[in-house]
């Protein structure tokens, strides 16, 4: 009874490609990961002066990364309920193709905020592509083969962090900063080829109104909170009346975009799904966990390229333990879920996540680089045991017409919290940096102290720029460094941990064999 189900509900010809479909969806998720991933490596080259690179600040850069973020966050709502109305593939084209053609405006680039619009745009197109790789998934895999091929989904992340960083490093060695951009468009152009040939069209057979009025106040509610953190960050000053407004209207736009959603009866976000403690569980631990990750890995550049003087690519190159970790389990993830549960798999990953933060508290401009390379491991590790039991939790809680609508929500909290953990440690580290470095520039003049002051690369910029009689200055921007991301990588560990309670207190554990039969019994009742 159970295989005569699924026949019906998935055409042969489809299911027996499902394989190679599912190889050109990773191709897509790729270019939009890849794009991350490398962007990493090259902040430092971006924020040096001109001819090198743009001369962007800080903030600025976290604006180039936030930039992205919240535009696809902030559409992967709309993104998801237009693919499930149009059909999955024209979405999955439309945005690979705007992708494209973003990825080669921002190469182009001529200063800081035509990099920050021209990113934006590539987040348009990345918007309608993240969840309609995971819908069309959910629609040629079978409900028994969904944990593995969601396994092989994320391990796709990994590969992606594998190559982004590396490809980031030798690109910057050899050419301009821009090509770290331009790499994407020969990937778009056979994404585009293969998804034409291979890719099914599905939608959903009762799609759901579009809801442009909650769009634009998640949209705003989002930019004027990132804006907030990061403009307290940028002033080392959170009691601010500008940050404090700014942050305050933020929440109350955030508050005002949930009542929308509740009253509404074609909301983008369906409010009533985090009734299920389970679902909302699951959703927090992603939100949680790319929270402080992405936190991380904006200041562990900074530590590899600013403190340590490693190339981009050699900074790349360290990246690999942390990629090749989630590679190796992520697809196998699921195993160690039937074997122990949800709760246990999830939890254990988020403390060993925790761990890893706390160790970047104890680093120095000597610590063992094979210490590093092991936590980047490690710290793969446990993202491969969050990533792979959360994402089936949320796409099996939803029935499988709405598949766009649960990988728009997860991709969102995901991004949601990615851009929160940017900003808000990005601002720590600021903040942290700026209050240790600024009794060591009274010596310079003072149309240079406030800039010195911005980030450890605007520190060393001016040092270069003064010669020998700027030397005074690279071992306290050294030391203020280290102390700021101590501090950074504490507040990460909290977060994490945060998210570890949750999920010990809210995921389900390991579900005995009867409550197994019953579930499968009452699945295939459902398909009937």
């Amino acid at each position: 009874m159970t295989t005569s189900v699924p026949a019906s509900r998935i055409p042969e010809a489809v299911h027996r490609r499902r394989w190679a479909i599912l190889g050109v969806l990773m191709l897509s998720l790729l270019i939009v990961v890849l794009d991350n991933s490398i962007l990493n490596v090259a902040i430092k080259t971006i924020s040096t002066p001109a001819p090198t690179g743009l001369g962007a600040t800080q903030s600025q850069i976290e604006w180039a990364i936030n930039s992205y973020t919240l535009v696809f966050a902030g559409l992967l709502f709309t993104a998801g309920l237009i693919g499930d109305r149009l059909g999955r593939k024209k979405v999955l084209l439309g945005g690979i193709a705007l992708f494209g053609i973003g990825s080669a405006l921002a190469a182009e680039s001529g200063s800081p905020g035509q990099l920050i619009a021209y990113r934006a745009l590539m987040a348009l197109g990345a918007a309608f592509v993240m969840p309609a790789t995971l819908a069309v998934l959910m629609n040629v895999f079978e409900r028994d083969e969904q944990p593995k091929a969601i396994g092989i989904w994320a391990g796709g992340v990994g590969l992606a962090i594998a190559i982004g960083p590396i490809t980031g490093g030798a690109l910057l060695d050899h050419f301009w900063w821009g090509s770290v951009f331009f790499v994407n468009v020969p990937i778009v152009i056979i994404a585009l080829g293969l998804m034409l040939w291979l890719v099914p069209d599905s939608r959903d057979p009762n799609p759901g109104r579009l809801d442009p009025i909650g769009v634009v106040l998640s949209v705003v509610g989002l930019v004027l909170l990132v804006y907030g953190i990061i403009k307290g960050g940028q002033l080392a000053d959170f009691t601010d009346p500008t940050v404090l407004a700014t942050i305050a209207a933020g929440v109350v736009v955030l508050a005002a975009f949930v009542v929308f959603e509740k009253r509404s009866d074609h909301p983008s976000l369906d409010v009533s799904y985090f009734k299920n403690k389970v679902f909302s569980a699951a959703m927090a631990a992603i939100a949680l966990v790319f929270f402080a990750l992405m936190g991380v890995t904006f200041f562990s550049v900074f530590y590899t390229q600013s403190v340590r003087g490693y190339s981009p690519l050699k900074s790349g190159l360290l990246m690999l333990p942390l990629a090749a970790a989630q590679m190796i389990f992520a697809p196998r993830a699921r195993l160690v879920v039937q074997r122990f549960g949800n709760k246990a798999t999830t939890t254990v990953g988020l403390v060993v996540i925790a761990g890893t933060l706390a160790t970047f508290a104890t680093f120095d401009a000597d610590t063992p680089i094979w210490l590093l390379e092991v936590i980047f491991f490690l710290m793969g590790t446990g993202m491969a045991h969050i990533m792979t039991p959360t994402s089936v939790v949320i796409m099996q809680a939803l029935p499988r017409e709405k598949a766009g609508s649960a990988s728009a929500l997860s991709n969102t909290f995901r991004q949601v919290g990615g851009a929160l953990g940017i900003a808000v440690l990005g601002s720590v580290l600021a903040t942290a940096y700026r209050n240790g470095i600024e009794d060591k520039l009274g010596p310079l003049p003072a149309a240079l102290r406030d800039k010195a002051g911005d980030s450890i690369e605007a520190t060393l910029g001016i040092a270069e720029k003064l010669g020998p009689q700027g030397k005074f200055l690279v071992g306290p921007a050294d030391d203020a460094f280290l102390h700021a991301m101590h501090v950074t990588a504490l507040w990460g560990t909290g977060v994490a941990l945060i998210g570890a309670l949750v999920t010990a207190l809210f995921l389900p554990g390991r579900p005995k064999q009867d409550e197994r039969r019953d579930e499968e019994a009452e699945l295939v009742a459902a398909m009937d």
